[in-house]
């Protein structure tokens, strides 16, 4: 059970920001200026950072993406390769943040995300120092904390530590703001945290969180998100699924698609695996379309974490 730290002050929003009605499909379409005005209303380019000058330091790539065909199983599927050193990077001082979509200041037409599932930032955040208040709607807000422990608050009225092995998931809904800080004074927070647009906008915001026996998870899948709350893992408001796995060198498991139609986001946490025909290393990682079941195999130790959304 997560630790409740105490009910925080009611937080304000502190943007005078129309909410903009622009999709983020339609940034592919659109120039850096006015992709960075459009990401304002997101929470993306108004983030609020403590003790932060707003002086970008960022070291953007340019990106293409890989796609590929292969045959598997008389069917042919869709692929597409991310490499780890194709990110984005963000230098903040006390925040390090790799984007593998484009995010803030992190621009590349080609890199707007994968169908439904909008961002994967890679933070790492210096002890004392975090995000401030800042706000979000319309998005479902996914934090795994890898190692640290990450103090959340929110307009909810939310207060809590979130602890690696741990998950937490926020519903924007019509709206929210809320804070995040490295609650160490020594050590830094290094977590995960995704975004995937909704199934319905404007609904009520929600938080929850809740934590994971990595034992559940030695060579097989370990749903900690998912569109239906099954097996104890957290609801979100969308026809999708997240999943981790810890996979011993020479193993295979094979992960099976939860929804029909969706795509399947394969993104290696730690080691090398074999998927679909492709070798993928710390970071790197794959999507896949067209395909209801893939296999995976652990060419050394790995864990592995699998994002399944809707494409549209």
């Amino acid at each position: 059970m997560f630790q409740q730290l105490g009910p925080c002050p009611s937080l304000e929003y502190k943007y005078e920001t129309q909410i903009h009605k622009t999709t983020i499909a339609d940034k592919v379409r659109m120039n850096r200026r006015e992709f960075l005005n459009s990401t304002i209303s997101l929470g993306v380019g108004s983030l609020v950072y403590a003790n932060l000058l707003p002086t970008m330091l960022l070291a953007s790539t340019s990106v293409k993406n890989n796609e590929r065909k292969t045959k598997m199983n008389n069917s042919t599927i869709n692929k597409v390769i991310h490499r780890a050193n194709e990110r984005g990077y963000a230098e903040h001082g006390w925040l390090k943040s790799f984007h593998s979509f484009s995010f803030a200041n992190y621009y590349n037409p080609e890199m707007m995300g994968f169908g439904l599932l909008r961002v994967i930032n890679d933070d790492s955040v210096d002890p004392g120092f975090g995000f401030g208040t800042h706000p979000h709607n319309d998005m479902e807000i996914i934090s795994i904390p890898l190692s640290g422990t990450l103090e959340h608050k929110d307009s909810m009225g939310n207060h809590f530590l979130i602890k690696a092995g741990e998950v937490q998931v926020m519903s924007a809904g019509t709206g929210i703001t809320h804070s995040e800080y490295n609650q160490s004074k020594t050590e830094p927070v290094k977590f995960l945290q995704i975004w995937i647009k909704p199934k319905i906008n404007g609904i009520q915001p929600n938080y929850d969180q809740n934590s994971f026996s990595v034992n559940d998870r030695k060579n097989q899948f370990q749903v900690i998100v998912s569109g239906s709350g099954k097996a104890h893992s957290l609801k979100i408001n969308q026809d999708a699924q997240m999943a981790l796995a810890d996979l011993e060198s020479g193993n295979t498991i094979t992960y099976k698609q939860a929804y029909s139609g969706n795509g399947i986001y394969v993104f290696v946490l730690k080691g090398k695996i074999n998927i679909a025909g492709e070798e993928l290393s710390t970071r790197d990682a794959i999507g896949l379309t067209n395909i209801s079941n893939v296999d995976i195999q652990g060419l050394d130790n790995a864990e592995i974490l699998v994002i399944e959304v809707p494409m549209s």
